[in-house]
């Protein structure tokens, strides 16, 4: 596997922390305040639910971490490394290797099969020897219990199926960190569950993960919840994972 020079991974220092992060778009009436001066600490190994209203600014946060945006002030720290002070390609490097993201409408590859949507991902930050690839992406379509669809373009499957493809496509580059922007807001509830099974799954296996969902049910399921209001936290769990 590839060498992790950003990511160190310790069960006793947080491995995510925003500090007083701070994100204001411009609007027509004035800037307005996605996030408002939040801060949060995740340790290595949580499973961690945000949840919310509508515009409490949960998928900013997730934009945040992942660095698909910046902060208009404050740190996002990811490994002991601010990673808004990276260079745009060495940032998109880092996110290929060290991020699995997981996206609401599953954003597979219409034209390709399964198979080759989740070699790509290997193919973009070459991690894995070429030969090994498509054996690695047939064990992880097993592991989210859709191995048989490996050859079929994701229109062919179900919506749930697409999603499971979505999870192992996350998995494919084996990141530390999985982060999933409502995944299960267009499923059953059925599939939603088992959804979330899969996430509960790679907790077990020392995966860090931050999920944000509408359901509050699924939401309990996790290590600790996080609830945002305003572009601030106003009510959240203890870490699992500090150090005493």
């Amino acid at each position: 596997m590839q060498d992790r020079s950003i990511i160190e991974q310790s069960d006793h220092q947080p491995l995510i922390a925003l500090q007083d992060v701070v994100k204001k778009y411009q609007t027509p009436a004035g800037d307005f305040p996605a996030l408002n001066g939040l801060d949060l600490t995740i340790y290595p190994g949580e499973f961690i639910t945000v949840i919310g209203r509508s515009g409490a600014g949960k998928s900013t946060l997730i934009n945040m971490i992942t660095g698909i945006d910046h902060p208009t002030s404050g740190e996002v720290i990811i490994g002991g490394v601010s990673i808004h002070q990276l260079g745009e390609d060495a940032l998109s490097r880092w996110r290929g290797e060290n991020l699995g993201v997981v996206f609401q409408f599953f954003q597979l590859l219409p034209n390709i099969n399964l198979i080759e949507n989740i070699t790509i991902a290997m193919d973009f930050c070459n991690t894995y020897p070429i030969k090994e690839r498509k054996d690695r992406a047939l064990d992880l379509l097993d592991q989210v219990g859709i191995a048989e669809h490996a050859y079929k373009i994701p229109s062919r499957i179900s919506g749930g199926q697409q999603q499971r493809a979505a999870i192992a496509r996350a998995l494919a580059n084996d990141p530390l960190i999985v982060v999933a922007d409502e995944p299960t807001g267009n499923l059953d509830e059925r599939t939603a569950d088992e959804i979330f099974d899969l996430f509960e799954s790679l907790a077990e296996q020392g995966r860090t993960l931050l999920v944000v969902t509408h359901d509050e049910d699924i939401a309990s399921r996790a290590s600790r919840s996080v609830t945002l209001l305003d572009g601030q936290i106003v009510a959240v769990g203890e870490p699992v994972g500090e150090a005493v």
